[in-house]
């Protein structure tokens, strides 16, 4: 059987006072807990960084401003080299206090150059920090290389970030590049070094952008394109001449730079005032050292040397300021090839001599101008005087050619017709011996057929005259018997009709002996059409 627990007054106090010391002590754990949660808890955004400082451990060495070691092995106080990046970190606020800060953000057109704070002090000369296998820097100074456009985290205590603009070469440019660190050339009399060496380097770079450390390298630009300059833009042009005169003159120059010389010219004539302080000013070319160096002495010396030679009066006529301007152009281009400097065309535009000789030569010139337009105009009227008559000739030519055409169509016509007439002619000559032939075989026929004709009539005639000649022969050859015979036969007929009732009667018996004789002449007469017959139808 189960106790019952029995109820006792005295514990209800005691039970009461438990119950609120346990949910005093689960507020205050909670309440720690949650300032734990909130005090510790270190949030970096994206984009951001936190930069921690420890607040017990060793002291930093005299010569060292930030804590050496690793988020594992963090021993020295002071800002730890070390950062946290993007996320959720728990660290002790009474050991650690930070600093959230944003990340460095190089922008498009831009360049980050880092500045090492820290590390060790660079020898005598030298501005580049010294970096190890990595690329991090163990020493002070400029950091080698640039950071392109994005975004970094980068350590304020230990770096400084400097933003330059890269360098743009334009088209028709080339870009002199000048190493201002590395080692020495082996040569030092020579103007351009090898590549890698401190110096203006031989190898140029084309147009384009490059993104380079203004304190490692410079770049300037040479204007490898045409240009032009005008001889007289300074209105200082001119030179003596041989009789003591001044003569004053106008040209244009178009010259380039050869780009294969471009670092020669610009390290010989560049006053390295280009590019200071990282900045490259396209429209600070080396275009007016070029024309104050090499273009303006070499042509006032030509200009004096070649024009004290002459006359002023000289350079008014054409043919000495025709040899002048040949003889310029050439020496111009002999003399600034080997500068690296291309004439492409060197004119004498305007010789102005003095006054006082100008008008009377200039008159002189003008009457022997127009001497020569006088002469000019003879032969012109000569050559058109020519002209006329050529053209006539070629006219009459003309006319007399298409006469011959015109005769020689004729008598082709003419034989074409003549030999269409002797094929006609031949055709009915054809004809004619055609009909000839058939009329004489046609004759021949007509011949042949009153031949035949004749025959059969002669055969016919041979015939009865045979006929006759047997029936005469019948009687002894007595005609006359015959012929009685005969008027007989041809009477017994009719008289025996008319003598018909009287057939028995005894005159009748007289003709009875014509009777046979009748039958034999018939049967001899038969005979004698039977041949005429095959006599008619016998060939020919």
């Amino acid at each position: 059987m189960a106790k019952q627990r029995v109820f006792n007054p005295d514990e209800r106090p005691r039970n009461g006072r438990w119950f609120f010391t346990a949910l005093a002590g689960g507020v205050i754990a909670v309440t720690a807990a949650w300032t734990m949660y909130t005090q510790c808890r270190i949030d970096v955004p994206t984009g951001s960084m936190a930069i921690l400082t420890k607040k017990s451990g060793k002291d930093l060495p005299n010569d060292q401003e930030v804590a050496p070691g690793t988020k594992e092995n963090a021993e020295y106080k002071g800002v730890q080299s070390w950062f946290l990046t993007e996320g959720r970190y728990f660290y002790n606020p009474f050991d650690w206090s930070w600093t959230v800060l944003p990340q460095e953000v190089i922008r498009d057109g831009e360049v980050g150059v880092r500045v090492s704070l820290v590390g060790d002090e660079l020898p005598y000369g030298e501005f580049l920090a010294h970096v190890d296998a990595n690329g991090e820097p163990t020493s002070k100074g400029i950091v080698p290389g640039v950071l392109r456009p994005g975004r970094y985290a980068i350590h304020p205590y230990l770096f400084k970030l400097e933003r330059k603009a890269p360098v743009t070469i334009p088209g028709g440019f080339k870009g002199v590049v000048t190493n201002l660190a590395g080692p020495l050339a082996p040569d030092p009399n020579k103007l351009l070094v090898p590549k890698g060496y401190r110096g203006v380097q031989e190898e140029t770079l084309d147009s384009g952008t490059y993104y380079i450390n203004p304190y490692e390298q410079r770049i300037g630009l040479v204007d490898c394109r045409s240009q032009r300059y005008n001889l007289a833009e300074n209105r200082d042009m001119g030179f003596p001449s041989k009789d003591g005169f001044w003569v004053s003159l106008d040209g244009v120059i178009e010259f380039r730079i050869h780009s294969e010389k471009a670092a020669e010219v610009y390290v010989t004539y560049n006053e390295f005032k280009q590019g200071d302080k990282g900045v490259i000013d396209p429209f600070d070319p080396i275009d007016e050292e070029i024309i104050r160096k090499v273009i303006m002495p070499n042509a006032r010396s030509f200009c004096r040397l070649r024009g004290s030679n002459e006359l002023g009066r000289e350079f008014i006529q054409g043919e000495t300021r025709s040899i002048f301007q040949e003889e310029f152009q050439k020496e111009m281009r002999q003399a600034c090839e080997p500068m690296g400097v291309d004439i492409i065309q060197a004119l004498i535009t305007r010789i102005r001599p003095p006054e006082k000789i100008a008008s009377p030569v200039r008159d002189r010139e003008i009457a022997k101008q127009q001497e020569k337009q006088y002469q000019q105009q003879i032969l012109q009227q000569a050559s058109e005087q020519k002209l006329a008559i050529e053209r006539e000739m070629i006219k009459q030519k003309e006319a007399l050619v298409k006469s011959q055409q015109a005769v020689v169509k004729l008598t082709t016509a003419a034989i074409q017709e003549q030999e269409v007439a002797v094929t006609k002619a031949e055709e009915k000559k054809a004809v004619a011996q055609f009909k000839l032939d058939a009329a004489k075989d046609e004759a021949a026929a007509i011949v042949s057929k009153g031949k035949a004709e004749a025959d059969v009539v002669r055969f016919q005639n041979e015939a009865d005259a045979a006929g006759w000649k047997t029936a005469v022969e019948a009687f002894n050859g007595d005609g006359g018997q015959f012929a009685r015979f005969v008027m007989l036969q041809k009477l017994a007929p009719s008289y025996k009709r008319i003598m018909a009732n009287t057939a028995d009667s005894p005159i009748m018996r007289v003709f009875e002996g014509f009777e046979g004789t009748k039958g034999r002449s018939q049967e001899t007469g038969v005979r004698s059409q039977e041949t005429r017959a095959a006599s008619a139808t016998a060939p020919k």
